[in-house]
């Protein structure tokens, strides 16, 4: 008896002992050449988060996030138009970023909310040039930048109506396209993030001014995008456009938000009863402006349409905004509008997988990812999702990622990368960033 529980003591120390350990691939650039990565984008792939370009946004951007994976393979030095360390930051309005802290409404009533971290933005960034030949930028990524802006002449030119300030702090001369700019820095790698300013502007103001760009155009500024980057046999990822319907921005506030008392519900409904529409104590749509709406051109939200967070929402507290005086089109996206939206992003989409495949580039699917976090994901053990503040993957305003989200999205196109030219890029450690901080 001892004889045999010593021997399968024996057995089990030698299959221990021999048991192969694990080791994981090495990290391998695979057919990729890493050594002068180059991305354009816009404001997502520039680290524009909280409604503003500064400092800490930047060093956790899309762009600057693959640069620091592709160096472990081989990449070179990665450089951005960095702002000041200590800048409160600026956005196109000339606003500083925001930071969460204690509001006041007009009921009194205090909580966390977006604020702006100074009275104005740092608008002596935009004096800033910082070209150097000896160190060109690999992030041309430049918030607000429509696909057509990319090879528009003198879109750095502050004498230019169309002109774009966060180019002009990088652009070689008044004269410089970010395409130019971008080809001296030789690109030997290469990531697309266009497409989502072709939109969001739009959507923004609840499709009621401007457009968006046609398929068509698009499809052309594309392809002489990628003309030039692949003249010299660079190789690279483009990604898909999300549905920037997905984004905070627009999914906070329910359509059915209108919460009244009895008071309030029978007041509303001598009001609104004679035109077929009525009210009661709880939750009700929102009323908005519709000129399709019979002659009085009012009518009361539909599930699936959209209320945006820029409605005034202390004028739907306390001056009756959304019920007597109904939501104009600004603050809201009908059915109608969606499909419309939805429907364009579709054809855009559409053009970037068959100009993927005719110019043989790999292809991160951004949109799913984006589409995921509606519903929500565990990621290394943390919840994920699309809720406004809390959700761990937007930055304040509703429409650009954090850091950890930046971090997520980056893996997508590494990912990508590795897919298609075989390689072992290590994917970032997305865990390890910030999300929201909260006082």
């Amino acid at each position: 008896m001892k004889r045999t529980l010593l021997f399968g003591t024996l057995l089990l120390v030698g299959l221990i002992a021999c048991k192969p350990k694990y080791e994981a691939p090495e990290a391998d650039a695979g057919e990729l050449d890493p050594s002068r990565f180059v991305m354009i984008g816009g404001g997502h792939s520039a680290g524009y988060m909280d409604d503003a370009l500064y400092y800490d946004g930047q060093q956790a951007s899309i762009a600057n996030l693959i640069s620091m994976q592709l160096g472990e393979v081989g990449g070179g030095t990665f450089y951005q138009a960095l702002m000041q360390s200590n800048s409160v930051g600026i956005n196109l309005q000339g606003l500083s970023r925001t930071k969460l802290g204690y509001k006041t409404d007009c009921l009194g009533v205090s909580s966390l909310s977006p604020v702006r971290l100074a009275s104005a933005g740092d608008v002596n960034a935009w004096n800033d040039n910082l070209y150097n030949a000896a160190q060109p930028f690999g992030n041309y990524s430049i918030p607000g930048m429509a696909i057509q802006e990319v090879n528009q002449i003198g879109y750095g030119d502050a004498l230019n109506v169309n002109y774009n300030p966060f180019f002009k702090r990088m652009a070689q001369t008044a004269n410089s396209t970010v395409l130019g700019d971008a080809m001296t820095a030789n690109p030997s790698t290469f990531a697309l993030m266009l497409g989502i300013e072709d939109v969001l502007p739009y959507v923004k103001k609840g499709a009621s001014t401007g457009s968006m760009t046609s398929t068509a155009n698009f499809e052309i500024a594309y392809q002489t995008i990628l003309t030039a980057l692949t003249i010299n046999g660079a190789k690279g990822v483009v990604t898909t456009i999300p549905d920037v319907t997905d984004f905070p921005y627009f999914i906070t506030i329910p359509y059915n938000g209108l919460n009244l008392d009895s008071a309030k519900a029978a007041s509303l409904n001598q009001i609104y009863n004679p035109l077929g529409y009525s009210f009661v104590v709880g939750a009700n749509p929102f009323m908005i402006e519709d000129p399709s709406a019979g002659a009085f051109g009012v009518r009361p939200m539909q599930p699936g349409e959209l209320l945006l967070l820029s409605v005034p929402l202390d004028s739907v507290k306390c001056n009756q905004m959304g019920s007597i005086y109904p939501l104009r089109n600004e603050f809201v996206l009908t059915l109608d509008e969606l499909a419309d939206i939805r429907s364009q992003i579709n054809a855009y989409n559409a053009s970037i997988y068959s100009l993927a495949q005719n110019n043989q580039l790999a292809v991160a699917d951004i949109r799913a990812k984006v589409a995921a976090l509606t519903t929500g994901f565990v990621y290394n053990g943390i919840t994920m999702s699309s809720k406004f503040v809390s959700g761990g993957a937007y930055s304040l305003d509703g429409l650009y990622f954090n850091p950890r989200g930046s971090a997520i999205m980056a893996n997508e196109i590494i990912k990508a990368l590795n897919s298609k030219y075989k390689a072992n890029i290590k994917q970032v450690n997305a865990v390890s960033y910030g999300a929201t901080y909260f006082p």
